[in-house]
């Protein structure tokens, strides 16, 4: 495999050094890149010897015009060209520029260039790991899919003892080797997901809908994307950016998006209904906006289309059907019994009366009611964590699935 070791300019950057030797070892292409404080604390000509590569510093080049124009497309390339990026140590200063998009350097501009994984190894002082913005960028970088390296505690240069230590080098090398080896496990899959609300209008200013942000959904096409798999995102009405190198179609209303899951349904290997999709709709809705009056105003509304009933009835025998039930109470006894009902194959079940997790965090905590009869519980995590998550558990039940249905 091909991977970039990013340097960024903390004491801590002498242990990078340790770590390109070690993805040397296990038998990676290791191209490194210095930001210029990583060049005040290390030669350059450290990291080439241990990598037999040229080490990329500056973004642009004095040398020559042709040299200049070279290193302008250099970071395009780099991107294209390796599997996974490891960024260690990544100093706050960095974080920050990852979470906020700023690209100054070469390492950041390489950063919005990449399109594969991404492994950060923060290293800083305490105060600094501990400050609230350092600690709401890491939760930006988390909810793209980036794996995080939690820095060790101990004595640090600056004389303080807490978090903040770059972790050991074996271990950043471990993450790299496991993310490297994990997340194309879905190459070659299509996969179908719903997310968000729907918006049931009233009248031309009027709707009912629910609380639902769509980001458990975005972050389940996010993961699915990452591992390699071909994604269509059908989506409600919400304020989140399209993952990248997903397709997303925006709908409305239940009736909608009924419509364009099954247009998209043939050829899909795992549907994930994951929209929180309004039961009732006003089947005829008024032209023009209902005036307030102080007369108390009924309204007569009917189901909407029971999309994951139907799904249940209509896949076939080769796709995978994961549904979400949105509970208050008796959640094990309820995701088992939707489970049933609507005949998938997984339930993602989680409480939402709780302010901590669920609509509208980005943290949750949810079970899997499968349909071998298990029930998994995964602990609160970011929504991207539990996405990926998720899709360990989908792969593992197919594959019981399949055996069992062979047999």
């Amino acid at each position: 495999m091909k991977v970039v070791l990013g340097v960024g300019g903390g004491i801590a950057a002498y242990k990078a050094a340790e770590l390109a030797r070690a993805l040397v070892q296990n038998g990676h292409a290791v191209q490194v890149v210095m930001t210029a404080g990583a060049r005040e604390f290390v030669r350059p000509l450290t990291f080439a010897a241990l990598t037999g590569r040229k080490v990329i510093g500056d973004l642009f080049s004095s040398a020559t015009p042709d040299a200049t124009l070279s290193s302008a497309v250099e970071h395009i390339a780099v991107a294209q060209e390796n599997d996974l990026l490891i960024v260690a140590p990544a100093t706050a200063d960095l974080l920050a520029r990852f979470a906020h998009g700023l690209a100054s350097d070469f390492l950041t501009t390489l950063y919005l260039a990449f399109p594969g994984p991404v492994v950060l190894a923060p290293a800083m002082n305490t105060n600094m790991w501990t400050h609230p913005a350092t600690q709401a960028n890491l939760e930006a970088l988390r909810r793209r899919g980036h794996r995080v390296v939690e820095p060790g505690e101990g004595f640090l240069a600056c004389g303080m003892t807490g978090p903040g230590r770059l972790a050991e080098p074996a271990e950043i090398a471990a993450a790299v080797e496991a993310e490297l080896h994990r997340r194309r496990d879905l190459e070659g899959e299509t996969v179908l997901i719903t997310a968000g609300p729907t918006q049931e209008p009233l009248d031309p200013v009027r709707y009912i809908s629910n609380r639902s942000s769509g980001k458990m959904g975005y972050a389940l096409a996010e993961a699915a994307a990452a591992r390699g798999a071909r994604v269509t995102l059908i989506s409600g009405p919400v304020h989140l950016p399209p993952p990248r190198g997903v397709k997303v179609i925006p709908v409305r209303t239940a009736a909608e998006m009924r419509d364009q899951v099954f247009a998209h349904l043939q050829g899909t290997d795992i549907i994930i209904k994951a929209a929180a999709v309004a039961d009732f709709h006003l089947s005829k809705v008024p032209q023009q906006k209902v005036k307030k009056t102080a007369a108390r105003i009924s309204l007569e509304l009917d189901p909407t289309p029971d999309i994951l009933s139907e799904l249940g009835r209509k896949k076939d025998s080769r796709q995978l059907l994961v549904g979400f039930a949105a509970e208050t109470e008796n959640l094990p006894q309820e995701a088992r019994r939707k489970l049933e009902a609507k005949n998938c194959d997984m339930i993602v079940g989680n409480l939402v009366n709780r302010e901590d997790v669920g609509f509208e965090s980005d943290q949750n905590e949810v079970i899997l009611a499968l349909r071998t009869g298990e029930t998994i519980p995964l602990a609160r995590a970011s929504k991207r964590e539990v996405a990926d998550r998720i899709f360990d558990e989908i792969l593992k039940l197919r594959l019981a699935i399949y055996a069992t249905d062979e047999h």
